[in-house]
């Protein structure tokens, strides 16, 4: 199963299109507002509050402002 192109989510066999450029260069989106967010609109997907590439980069993000924390010797 592909995963969508903009949302990064699963797309369940049966479901879901296929995008070709004339490059050749192929995208699957799970639904037609993840097609006009990144064809129309050209926005990123994971720039998008609502998409679950954006939770795994916000995620990401977090981890990596968070300081390690280390145990302090007593």
């Amino acid at each position: 199963m592909p995963n969508c192109s903009f949302c990064d989510d699963s797309i369940p066999k049966g479901t879901g299109l296929m995008y070709v450029k004339k490059d050749g260069t192929i995208f699957y989106f799970c639904s037609s507002k993840c097609k006009k967010n990144n064809l129309v609109l050209g926005r990123e997907g994971r720039r998008q509050k609502w998409t679950p590439a954006a939770k795994k980069f916000m995620a990401r993000e977090a981890m990596k402002k968070e300081p390690s924390k280390k145990p302090s010797k007593k």
